[in-house]
């Protein structure tokens, strides 16, 4: 093979590593996600946040609602969630107001913090129920969801790793076994 030769192949193969790197990355979007389109609106973000902060909240760690998880709620509902877990998602918002109003006579970011600890605790014993019993092709409870983006949420923030959880920014040597003593807070 001549040099010239041996140029082409090598142009090739990059250019086809470029394009089918960027097709592979587009085809990774949800078909839903629009450029601009914003699935959930601010108000429905800063209801997230009051939902994530019930679930996580500030205590001598910092809360839910500090590490921002209602924003992160609707990017990953939007870029990764299929159009109907979105629909159920969406309308779950819509039911835990509407459980609000017709058990404490008042919307979800109006009613005391106790009382949104045993609504929300009412619906996650439902969506345990709701788990148990579910058609496998059918997407998971609403609560379901906001609970484990909740905790994903938290958990990959930076004040998620670096508060609650023990962080060291630049490891040592591994140690595959390290003493854990009761009540030790879990490696970020």
């Amino acid at each position: 093979m001549d040099r010239r030769q041996a140029l082409q192949n090598v142009a090739l193969l990059l250019g086809g590593t470029i394009v089918g790197g960027s097709l592979f990355l587009q085809g990774c979007k949800s078909e839903t996600a629009g450029a601009d389109a914003a699935l959930l609106t601010e108000d429905q973000i800063k209801y997230l946040d009051e939902v994530a902060e019930t679930i996580l909240p500030k205590t001598n760690t910092p809360g839910a609602k500090e590490a921002a998880v209602g924003a992160f709620m609707a990017v990953m509902v939007k870029d990764c969630y299929t159009k109907e877990q979105q629909d159920v998602f969406v309308k779950g918002l819509a039911d835990i107001e509407k459980r609000s109003e017709a058990e404490f006579k008042n919307g979800f970011l109006k009613i005391t913090p106790e009382q949104r600890t045993t609504l929300l605790t009412a619906l996650d014993k439902e969506q345990k129920e709701y788990q148990e019993k579910k058609e496998k092709d059918k997407p998971s409870h609403y609560f379901r969801m906001m609970k484990e983006l909740t905790l994903l949420g938290f958990f990959t923030s930076k004040p998620g790793a670096t508060q609650a959880l023990r962080y060291i920014a630049v490891p040592g040597k591994y140690e595959g076994c390290v003493d854990y003593k009761k009540g030790d807070r879990a490696w970020a």
